[in-house]
């Protein structure tokens, strides 16, 4: 997914379970932390494509982000009262990361169980209608669940 939708869609998911702006905020952050590790693709094409074959390996390795949050989590309680929130601050920007790779996930493949092996289904083509279409849809359904009538949806779907 392109960067934009990366940050749109995690933070109305985030913004739609946490209701909190500063953890959704934190969470916008992160979903683009796994392609920021990388840098920026090479503009010579040669360069490029070296590139393009390392990109969604180490830095698209989910339990390099859970064990960052696990030990964010654990570290909490020796953190002094007024820097108490760095540690959910930085797991929300680490769960943007993970929600990031999800993303990818389905417009691509990324690593799951080992960095090296990669996993996914595409949807869609990155820019492309589809993957805006995409985002809109979730958008939309992260509206709905926040704003809308449930009821409704249940009956709908026959929940």
């Amino acid at each position: 997914m392109k960067w934009i939708n990366h940050q749109i869609v995690t933070g109305f998911v985030v913004c739609t379970v946490t209701d909190d702006a500063l953890f959704t905020a934190s969470s916008i952050v992160g979903a683009v932390l796994p392609d920021r590790v990388e840098g920026s693709p090479p503009k010579d094409s040669s360069a490029y494509w070296k590139w393009r074959k390392k990109h969604r390996t180490w830095s698209h390795y989910p339990l390099i982000y859970i064990a960052l949050i696990v030990a964010a989590q654990l570290a909490k309680p020796l953190i002094p009262v007024p820097l108490s929130l760095i540690p959910d601050l930085l797991t929300y920007a680490l769960v943007g990361a993970l929600l990031h790779i999800a993303e990818d996930g389905i417009c691509g493949k990324v690593p799951i169980f080992t960095p090296h092996k990669k996993y996914g289904i595409k949807l869609f083509k990155v820019g492309s209608w589809s993957e805006y279409f995409f985002a809109a849809l979730i958008i939309l359904i992260c509206l709905f669940i926040r704003f809308g009538d449930l009821d409704l949806l249940r009956s709908y779907f026959g929940l």
